[in-house]
């Protein structure tokens, strides 16, 4: 579970410098939530992330985590106690995937059964099957899964608080959607407290509780929830990082699981050619999905890639270009039906096995439902605001006569 987190009068000052790089920082962040830090370049807002793990010591001010004033403790063993995940992963490349994991767990006396254990338990809960991923070295794995390594030393020895310092900002968009949803499903199982940086709006949106808009010098613009700041910026600041298209943003703030995940038909790569093809004329769609080996999207297959297959599948059918996950955002998903030509996209699980689809209609009615949802709220809002104006007038008469 996760910590309370709070800082209070938080301020960095380096030496030469008029100006403090933050000044007078206060927030309380609740245990088990994910709050994200956005805003400009060099407004503080990393800064204000590495003094909660004193990797930056503040100039002044208290940091608490569960209420112990972590400015008097050794920091050191402070950092045991705070997983930290940073771009590029930050892995030590002379140690093997499971010798990273396993760092922080042997500094606090971990025995070594307890070790090797913990060492699989976290290669398996992001994703990454043990057997294979235990003895590579970094230099051998893709970007994305470096993150995913990263995220799993972090989380080793079990720490209440995971401080995230753009640990995405480095791999390809699509790397980076599919790592976001991992983190979304990791918080729904370990209710950790999360700080995460970063100055993509998008991915705050899509990953905080709440945001704590920064401006200079790390000053707190709003800190508030996605919905709050989307339908409710505090000022004109606020408005710039939001940006247009505020109710496409709200796409980000619904997940795949809210909606329908509808089954649909489904063939394995070894399945004999005619039961492809009885399976296409004899049920409602004229197109199957086809798996490979492990259950995973591979192909879309329509009746007339079959007939002109000539009985090889090899060159029939349209890869799968793109999935998602449950944890994906509506905004994801609607971006992989556009990019797919079959007007759905397929929802996949932990390794990528095939769970269901999402297709256009169902993402075009949750679409609807969101902005009507948001003319209402504005309609109230406006009613709130006319009432109000209204008692001010009664007031100022009264007040006259």
């Amino acid at each position: 579970m996760g910590a309370s987190i709070e800082l209070e009068n938080l301020s960095k000052r380096y030496p030469g410098n008029p100006s403090p790089a933050v000044d007078d920082v206060s927030m309380e962040i609740r245990p088990g939530e994910t709050v994200v830090f956005v805003g400009p370049s060099g407004c503080g807002k990393s800064t204000t992330l590495k003094m909660i793990n004193r990797l930056i010591e503040p100039s002044s001010g208290r940091i608490r985590i569960d209420d112990q004033d972590v400015t008097r403790i050794d920091p050191v063993k402070l950092r045991r106690k705070v997983g930290y995940a940073i771009q590029s992963s930050g892995l030590f490349p002379h140690m093997t995937v499971a010798e990273n994991i396993a760092l922080v767990p042997k500094m606090v006396g971990w025995s070594k059964a307890r070790v090797r254990d913990r060492v699989e338990e976290m290669l398996d809960l992001v994703g990454l099957d043990p057997k294979e991923f235990h003895g590579r070295y970094p230099r051998r794995l893709s970007g994305g899964q470096q993150q995913r390594v990263g995220v799993a030393r972090a989380l080793a020895a079990d720490p209440p608080v995971l401080l995230m310092d753009e640990p995405f900002g480095a791999v390809d968009p699509i790397t980076r959607d599919h790592l976001q949803d991992e983190l979304i499903r990791l918080q729904h199982e370990l209710h950790k407290t999360i700080v995460f940086v970063t100055h993509d709006f998008d991915e705050a949106i899509k990953l905080g509780d709440r945001i704590a808009v920064l401006r200079e010098r790390s000053h707190i613009a709003q800190f508030d929830t996605p919905e709050a700041i989307l339908t409710n910026p505090a000022d004109d600041f606020v408005s710039g990082f939001v940006g247009a298209g505020a109710a496409l943003k709200r796409l980000n703030l619904t997940r795949v699981r809210d909606v329908g995940i509808a089954g649909f038909p489904t063939v394995s790569v070894d399945d004999p050619l005619q039961t492809i093809f009885d399976r296409l004329r004899g049920g409602p769609h004229n197109e199957l999905l086809m798996l490979d080996r492990r259950g995973r999207p591979y192909k879309w297959l329509r009746r007339g890639d079959l007939m002109r297959a000539k009985g090889s599948l090899a060159r029939a059918g349209q890869l799968v270009h793109d999935t998602v996950t449950r944890d994906a955002t509506l905004h994801d998903a609607l971006e992989a039906v556009l990019i797919d030509s079959s007007g759905r996209v397929a929802v996949t699980g932990r390794r990528g096995e095939y769970i269901g689809v999402v297709d256009m209609e169902t993402l075009m009615n949750s679409v609807h439902e969101m902005l009507e949802a948001d003319r209402l709220t504005a309609i109230e809002h406006q009613h709130d605001l006319e009432e109000a104006r209204h008692h001010r007038t009664e007031a100022e008469l009264e007040g006259g006569a």
